[in-house]
């Protein structure tokens, strides 16, 4: 039997390990990518600027990214190690190319890109001395797949007394200079026309404008991947678009134009610039002998990480989204309790294997992606209408059996006995299988951190984190069944079983109910008429099933089959179900923003309070908190008392923009709160919410006091 569940577990676990270490090291990035630091004078003035170049020239067929990469991708990043006093600006990007990938469309550059950066020489520099500039450049260069890469990069300059001297790359940043957008040309507006958006360039004169493009700088503000149909007339240019997933209101809409226009290409700004972010193109002033002290998240290991997610895994079983479940198995055990200790304990580690399975196989799969360039992160297979909806028909048809509505297994021993008529050990490990699917919608105390650090890490310690958060949930049953005096403490098997088993099948409906409200935001009203169908017909095939049963040979083949066929009709519902997706539609109450790069950048130029709540729909602890704290009258009174702008960012489908403000605070997956006071670095509050924690933030007191 072990040998058996170990066979079970390594081959759930084994395609997402394969997949992240084949997606991390089949091809070396550095033979992709030539990457060098370049300076446009040959010398440093105190109290002057001078310009650096960050040039990477890549193999014919491989892209890599604009700052806003498209639907897929990640932008080049420069991690700066410089002297004190040194600092960089904004990282000036050249016009990004489209790059269709299947019926994806990305923004990038291919063949070679210099992407030029402004460098700030203090006054206190000395004449005569050599400065070493230097960091480490991270990319994602990419063709069918793609492959994360970084690169060591410096440059040593010495420090002169006045005039400047040219370096001999004159013809390196003239090039850059020249695939930079230049100032629009006229005035701009956006309109919008039913449900799409209309570019506006007022400039007489533009007939011969043959090709249109328009690159947001907001990621999701735009259908990447949908036609742009370009219009001139005598007024100008007119360009329609497609809004996207980010639910931008039209007058916000900024990016660059490009365009061909009597055979040359040109290309114009329009609308501010967002800010850079903080991990884009920061210096980190640092004298050698004193380095700076790591940030918060950088200061975990390996092994804190792993004790933190075993921590978090065991606060998941208090959580509403496994709990049920939970409660299910241990009545279970209550049957099974008559049984010898060793049939017990057998139940205990088919329990515990199908969760590490589970765990491992998601983890691995997220591993993967995220290699690939995928925006995602914990969480990520609920942004999918397809899973969401199979796992709704599996908790129905568990209710529907709880409820006696159908018979699976032979006794009570939860979903995962259905699948067997056999001893049950394969039951509880399927059990295990959908506690973890059932789990992933909430985020514990402590798993934010753990889950984040791991996936910044190779892919074993990746999935020795994912391992030690698996165990966490497992541990409570499994310690239940391996201690022969906590078995004695449970009740006697009796009628009064029957009675919480009903019971027990009430919360599984309440949790199908909320993935049906899940479902709703993700998909059309078509969408959402297809996914309620297929619960009829769930109902249908476990009608069909019972009745079978004692029907005779015919009658019990005749109602399996008609079972049957009603559950692949559901499963044919389930598979359009991508076809109708939802346009973003954040419900946002009076007085909350939806959360947009732009905005929060914006907002933080112009030294205002910003609160930042990053939730989803299918996030049981991001609804919870925002019902039970930031709803509440004094929060929103705090609000308005202290003029705080409340963002809301919805991640219940991809969007790589919230993927990636995740990513910057070492979070992989929602809720995360952040306060931002003017151009500050951002506080991060708890996942779990008091009214105390959040008045104490906004009012810029000790959060840890608070709580």
């Amino acid at each position: 039997m072990l040998r058996l569940l170990l066979a079970l577990l390594l081959t759930l676990a084994a395609p997402g390990l394969a997949g992240a270490q084949g997606a991390m090291t089949a091809v070396k990035a550095k033979d992709l990518v030539r990457a060098r630091l370049a300076a446009e004078s040959e010398a440093l003035v105190p109290g002057r600027t001078v310009t650096l170049g960050l040039h990477m020239a890549m193999k014919p067929g491989w892209h890599v990214y604009w700052r806003n990469p498209g639907d897929s991708g990640l932008p080049p990043e420069m991690a700066w190690r410089l002297p004190e006093g040194f600092t960089v600006g904004p990282v000036h990007w050249p016009v990004p190319e489209r790059i269709p990938v299947q019926t994806l469309m990305n923004f990038g550059y291919e063949g070679a890109v210099t992407l030029l950066v402004p460098l700030a020489v203090p006054e206190s520099a000395r004449a005569g001395e050599t400065v070493r500039l230097s960091g480490t450049l991270s990319y994602l260069v990419c063709e069918e797949i793609c492959i994360p890469g970084s690169a060591e990069l410096s440059l040593d300059l010495p420090v002169a007394a006045s005039a400047e001297s040219a370096s001999g790359q004159a013809a390196l940043f003239a090039r850059a200079r020249a695939a930079l957008p230049e100032a629009a040309p006229g005035s701009y507006r956006t309109t919008r026309e039913g449900d799409r958006l209309v570019l506006h360039l007022e400039r007489p004169g533009l007939a011969g404008v043959t090709e249109a493009a328009f690159f947001p700088y907001a990621e999701g503000a735009l259908d990447n991947a949908a036609p742009q149909d370009l219009a001139v007339d005598a007024a100008g240019l007119h360009l329609t678009l497609t809004p996207g997933d980010a639910g931008q209101p039209p007058e916000a809409l900024a990016g660059v134009l490009a365009l061909t226009e009597d055979g040359a290409r040109k290309a114009y700004a329009l609308g501010p610039e967002p800010a850079p972010a903080p991990t884009a193109a920061a210096a980190i002033p640092a004298a050698p002998e004193t380095p700076p002290a790591p940030a918060e998240e950088e200061t975990l290991t390996l092994w804190s990480a792993a004790g933190l997610a075993l921590i978090g895994g065991l606060l998941l079983n208090l959580m509403p989204c496994v709990f049920p479940v939970l409660s299910i198995k241990v009545l279970s055990l209550v049957r099974q309790a008559g049984e010898s200790a060793t049939r017990v304990r057998l139940h205990g580690l088919a329990y515990t294997a199908g969760v590490l399975a589970s765990f491992l196989g998601l983890a691995g799969l997220l591993i993967a992606l995220k290699a690939g360039g995928a925006g995602i992160g914990w969480g990520f297979q609920l942004q999918s209408p397809v899973v969401v909806a199979l796992l709704a028909y599996g908790l129905f048809a568990m209710g529907l059996s709880l409820s006696g509505a159908v018979h699976l297994g032979g006794g009570i021993v939860g979903l995962g006995d259905g699948l067997t008529r056999r001893a049950g050990y394969q039951g509880s490990f399927f059990t295990g299988v959908l506690a973890t699917l059932v789990a992933t919608p909430c985020t514990a105390p402590f798993m934010g951190a753990a889950v984040g650090f791991a996936l910044t890490q190779s892919p074993l310690a990746a999935l020795t984190v994912f391992a030690s958060l698996g165990l966490g949930l497992a541990l409570p049953f499994l310690g239940l069944t391996l201690v022969p005096q906590a078995l004695r403490l449970l009740p006697r098997p009796g009628a009064w079983m029957d009675v919480l088993k009903g019971a027990l099948a009430f919360p599984v409906y309440a949790t199908v109910a909320w993935l049906v409200w899940v479902l709703a935001q993700q998909v059309g009203p078509n969408g959402l008429l297809a996914g309620l169908t297929g619960l009829v017909l769930v109902a249908l095939a476990a009608w069909a099933w019972e009745r079978a049963r004692g029907a005779g040979r015919l009658g019990t083949g005749f109602g399996r089959v008609a079972a049957v066929a009603a559950l692949v009709a559901a499963l044919g519902l389930v598979a359009v179900l991508d076809g109708d997706r939802a346009t973003a539609r954040t419900a946002l109450a009076q007085g909350e923003e939806a959360f947009t790069q732009a905005r929060l950048d914006a907002l933080r130029a112009e030294g205002r309070t910003v609160f930042v709540d990053m939730t989803a729909a299918w996030c049981i602890t991001c609804q919870v908190n925002e019902r039970t704290v930031l709803a509440r009258e004094g929060v929103q009174a705090a609000f308005r008392e202290g003029q705080v702008v409340y963002l809301k960012g919805d991640w219940t489908n991809q969007n790589p923009e919230i993927t990636r403000l995740l990513e910057r605070h070492g979070r992989s997956g929602v809720p995360l709160y952040l306060v931002y006071r003017g151009q500050g670095e951002a506080q991060v509050l708890p996942q779990i919410l008091t009214e105390g924690i959040v008045l104490a933030a906004i009012r810029q007191k000790d959060v840890a006091a608070a709580q």
